[in-house]
C-alpha cells in the first residue's frame, strides 16, 4: 500500500514546480493575451482603490502592469511588498513608475526608498489556486503571515492563469483565504 502524500510538503513542492513549469511553457503571445484579459476583469470588476499593493511579475506570472498604471493614473497609490526579515510579515513601500528598484534576496525588484503604506487592496500572484480561494505560493508563507498580522484586512485578489487551477491546495490552518481570484476566464468570488 502506498502512502497518500496529497497536501504534504513533498506534494506541495512538486505541485509548485509543476505550476511554474506550466506558466513558463506559455508562449509570449498567449501570456500577453491572458494577462490582458486579467487586467480587463480587474479594471471592469473592481473600483480604483486609494492604496493598493501588487507584486512585480516574476517566473512568467500574469503581467498586470497595465492595471497598476491605470489605477495610478486615476489617483491610487501603489506599493510593492518588501521582505523585511525571514519569517516576518511583509511591509509595503510606495511605488511609482520612476521609483528606483533593486533585486531583493529572491531576485524580485523592490523599491529602496519611499513611504511605507498600508494597502486597502492587495493583488497577490498565485502559483496555484483552488475554488475555495486558497493559493499555493512559493512556500515562504509571507502573504499568509502578512494577512494574519494586519490590523485591518485588505481586499485580497489572487491573480493567476486558469492552467494553475487545482481542485484543492489542501489548505492548512495558517493558510489565508483570498477574497477573489481573477484569471483570464473571469473574476471569481472565493467559495462561490
Amino acid at each position: 500500500m502506498t502512502e497518500d502524500l496529497t497536501g504534504s510538503a513533498a506534494w506541495k513542492k512538486a505541485v509548485r514546480r509543476e505550476m511554474a513549469a506550466q506558466r513558463l511553457a506559455l508562449g509570449t503571445d498567449a501570456h500577453a493575451t491572458r494577462s490582458a484579459r486579467i487586467a480587463h476583469y480587474l479594471l471592469s470588476g473592481f473600483p480604483v482603490p486609494d492604496v493598493f499593493a501588487f507584486c512585480w511579475p516574476i517566473r512568467n506570472e500574469p503581467d498586470v502592469m497595465s492595471i497598476v498604471n491605470a489605477w495610478v493614473a486615476h489617483g491610487a497609490r501603489a506599493a510593492l511588498p518588501v521582505v523585511v526579515g525571514v519569517d516576518q510579515p511583509l511591509a509595503f513601500r510606495a511605488w511609482t513608475p520612476d521609483a528606483p528598484l533593486v533585486p531583493d534576496r529572491y531576485g524580485i525588484p523592490t523599491p529602496v526608498a519611499g513611504d511605507w503604506l498600508t494597502p486597502g487592496c492587495i493583488l497577490i500572484p498565485v502559483n496555484g489556486f483552488d475554488p475555495a480561494g486558497y493559493r499555493l505560493g512559493y512556500g515562504g508563507g509571507y502573504f499568509d503571515r502578512t494577512l494574519s498580522a494586519m490590523a485591518e484586512r485588505p481586499l485580497t485578489i489572487g491573480i493567476g492563469f486558469e492552467l494553475n487551477r487545482l481542485p484543492s491546495i489542501h489548505p492548512e490552518a495558517h493558510d489565508q483565504r483570498l477574497d477573489w481570484i481573477v484569471t483570464e476566464a473571469g473574476a471569481f468570488k472565493s467559495g462561490a
